[in-house]
């Protein structure tokens, strides 16, 4: 079924902005400065999540000013659809993890499934260390772990459903400049 571009237009049209471009800017600097802190004399492996993390990394990573090594895995539990408990590999890491420090890069702490799936196959794997670092962290208590949060993490937001820069919409609004929240959700 094709997608109804007047309503994904009308959709941010109609968002809640709850964190502009200079508020995520902000965030952006404050994680570079707290992963450099932490990082910068272990020569990490940084795995970006796709998609979500994709405009995240691209942001963050040219502010670390150290040697890295990035590659990609891709893991999802929604797809498009709004919700989902399913994880799909579409791409597993392929680097070998044996006594590395890996950085996880991802958009959205949510429930923290996906994250959580990532970071135990990672260390299955043989990396040393895995720290986590995500833009946003989601504010609720359903979390995969209790109390769960990464161990980098750029804004707390509400509990609603979020778009942009790198979460989407049904696919869509990945690249709006900061992040906003569905209408009544």
């Amino acid at each position: 079924m094709p997608i109804d571009l007047d309503h994904i237009q009308r959709t941010m049209r109609e968002a809640d902005c709850l964190a502009d471009s200079a508020t995520v800017d902000a965030a952006l600097g404050r994680l570079a400065n707290d992963i450099t802190n932490t990082l910068r004399d272990t020569n990490p492996l940084v795995y970006v999540v796709m998609n979500g993390g994709l405009i995240f990394a691209g942001q963050l990573l040219p502010r670390l000013h150290f040697p890295l090594e990035v590659a990609y895995l891709h893991a999802t539990r929604y797809g498009h659809a709004l919700q989902g408990n399913l994880l799909d590999w579409r791409i597993r890491p392929t680097q070998d993890l044996r006594n590395r420090t890996v950085l996880v890069v991802d958009d959205i702490l949510d429930e923290g499934h996906t994250l959580a799936a990532i970071v135990d196959h990672l260390h299955a794997e043989g990396a040393r260390h895995v720290h986590t670092a995500v833009l946003v962290h989601k504010s609720h208590n359903r979390k995969a772990r209790p109390g769960m949060r990464a161990d980098f993490t750029g804004l707390d937001i509400a509990d609603r459903f979020l778009f942009g820069y790198g979460m989407d919409y049904k696919g869509y609004w990945r690249n709006a400049p900061g992040i906003y929240a569905l209408k009544d959700h």
